[in-house]
């Protein structure tokens, strides 16, 4: 059986965390892989054995705890593990108690891993243009500093994302991020004719800059184009595929 692939960010070195994509997963065909994705129409019972894989590949015994994802700027704050049915609807988590493990799923969008080491506190991020345009990585710092954590020792790392080369916005796309803020424009490059090339990653990673971050690792990986790797929400729209995988990103405190 091949292993599942952790890929890990060295500004997180010796805490239980990474950015999972296919490899050493149970589903096959159109998901093969490690598809955690409960909303897919992949079989529930290899879903969850894909999840059991990921929690034993990154922090064995600990209860895995994910969210219904609405591509929103809202963190919540884990205390205690939920039962998979009754995930609130956010796209954020953090958390100071040992023993759980904070996963958002993405197949294109920005996970974002989050920990201040010193305070012992945690967080992941999901986000898509939409919530990293609304600000849920504010929202994932803000609530790490309710746990005790200080954004100065908070060190962040972007995993698996669709690049600029692979994300194609109309002008209208690129308008609504220059209108938020005119100096958005250096994250789009000319494309054909009414579109542009957006840097998904660059963005987010600028939002964490200005929220005082210092530092954000960036892993610079393509899901796009990078199909034995990665599942990609857009590599499936454009081979008209009827369904995709997610992949999971991990992050939690040792028991």
């Amino acid at each position: 059986m091949e292993p599942v692939e952790v890929i890990c960010a060295q500004a997180m070195a010796g805490l239980p965390h990474g950015f999972l994509g296919r490899r050493g997963g149970a589903s096959t065909g159109l998901y093969a892989g490690l598809n955690v994705g409960l909303g897919s129409e992949d079989d529930q019972a290899v879903i969850q054995e894909n999840r059991r894989r990921a929690v034993e590949a990154v922090l064995p015994g600990a209860a895995l705890v994910t969210l219904h994802q609405i591509h929103s700027a809202k963190a919540v704050v884990v205390e205690t593990p939920w039962p998979d049915d009754a995930r609130p609807h956010a796209d954020a988590l953090v958390t100071d108690r040992p023993g759980l493990l904070l996963g958002v799923l993405t197949a294109d969008c920005t996970p974002v891993l989050f920990a201040d080491m010193e305070a012992g506190v945690v967080g992941a991020a999901h986000a898509g243009w939409k919530g990293a345009l609304g600000g849920v990585t504010d929202s994932t710092i803000a609530a790490m500093e309710k746990l005790g954590a200080s954004r100065n020792r908070i060190v962040a790392a972007i995993g698996p994302v669709i690049a600029r080369s692979s994300y194609e916005v109309d002008d209208g796309f690129a308008q609504r991020f220059e209108a938020a803020d005119p100096a958005n424009e250096r994250f789009f490059s000319p494309g054909r004719a009414g579109h542009q090339q957006f840097d998904l990653e660059a963005y987010v990673a600028a939002r964490l800059a200005a929220a005082g971050i210092s530092r954000v690792e960036m892993l610079g990986l393509d899901t796009y184009a990078d199909p034995k790797r990665f599942f990609s929400f857009r590599r499936a729209t454009h081979r008209g595929e009827p369904g995709y995988g997610r992949q999971i990103s991990l992050i939690g405190l040792p028991g």
